[in-house]
């Protein structure tokens, strides 16, 4: 799930780049933290600001290769951990000047390409998805789970309209022999009723399968609250999306903690509640003309930040209610 959407050349486009820079002020120096290094295109444009720190996240240990070719120029600024952005909690930041946190929910052209990681329909042999730190690979999900299990999964992760037949043609095939990645995609282009000529056939459920092998779900929603306690004072969350289900996640968490409803425990409870956030724009920043016409895949990239209002820790969110029945359907990983 982490790290920048990018083009068919091999050429690393951070996405929103311009945009996230204008926003976060690294120019003004202190401590910022990239959830989705990915190939370093937000950390390297921030450390090439003075008096700026960069902590860097991925669960990929790929991106360690990059990391270390940082390390190599900013030792002194910038720290790279094999971890999933849920786990910022367990960096001890606290006491660090935390100015900015970036999330870019995006995949990099390299991990796309990884035929190891099998992440695309053009990908070939066993089905895997998995981007690190992981319990399961999409291939024990094809054939271990039932047909209602993959329905909810291809229906509410994918938005697949043909999420039951596709069940259903999966369990019968796996009967009779093995699901690699092109009898997958085999196998939902023969469920369709319908072609859509704009995107592949098999687009949605691979999506779905990424975001339930990966549980992008409560990631997402996990490395917002750490992320929205570690910040301090006046500084900048901002999350980049690619589909709606996270775009969706991320205004919800962002307008609800933005508005009056959201209560400190600070506070006493006769008083107007106080808001975590203020949200400056509500509307979501979109890709230039111009970043659009060098790298196509990001016109799906959506742009939201809030600023933090208090340093106070504790606070109140509906997220995880709200959300519930998603996260409730990547439970069903636990069976595997």
């Amino acid at each position: 799930m982490e790290a920048t959407m990018v083009s068919d050349a091999p050429k690393h486009y951070p996405v929103l780049l311009n945009e996230i820079i204008s926003i976060i002020t690294p120019q003004h120096g202190g401590t910022f933290i990239d959830c989705t290094f990915g190939q370093g295109g937000y950390t390297k444009k921030i450390l090439s600001y003075k008096n700026t720190q960069v902590i860097a996240l991925d669960r990929d240990i790929e991106s360690k290769k990059k990391a270390d070719e940082i390390t190599a120029n900013f030792k002194e600024r910038f720290v790279f951990k094999n971890k999933k952005f849920s786990q910022l909690d367990n960096l001890k930041l606290k006491n660090q000047n935390v100015r900015g946190i970036i999330f870019d929910l995006g995949y990099s052209y390299s991990q796309i390409k990884d035929s190891a990681k099998g992440l695309s329909f053009n990908s070939s042999g066993e089905l895997n998805m998995k981007m690190g730190i992981n319990e399961f690979s999409a291939k024990d999900v094809i054939n271990n789970l039932d047909i209602k299990e993959l329905e909810k999964i291809f229906r509410f992760f994918g938005d697949e309209k043909e999420a039951k037949k596709i069940a259903i043609n999966i369990v019968k095939t796996r009967k009779v022999k093995k699901i690699d990645t092109k009898t997958l995609v085999q196998l939902i282009e023969d469920s369709k009723k319908r072609k859509n000529f704009k995107i592949h056939s098999a687009t949605k459920v691979f999506q779905a399968l990424r975001i339930f092998v990966n549980k992008e779900i409560s990631e997402l929603i996990n490395g917002l609250i750490i992320a929205s306690k570690v910040l301090k004072k006046d500084g900048i969350l901002a999350v980049v999306t690619f589909h709606s289900l996270e775009d969706k996640i991320v205004k919800h968490f962002f307008k609800s903690l933005s508005e009056k409803k959201s209560v400190s425990r600070y506070v006493p409870s006769l008083e107007q509640p106080e808001t975590l956030f203020s949200m400056v724009q509500k509307k979501p920043i979109t890709p230039s003309p111009k970043e659009l016409r060098e790298n196509m895949p990001s016109r799906s990239a959506k742009l939201r930040y809030v600023v933090k209002k208090k340093d106070f820790y504790n606070f109140e969110t509906d997220i995880k209610k709200k959300f519930q029945n998603l996260i409730e359907i990547e439970n069903y990983g636990i069976k595997l």
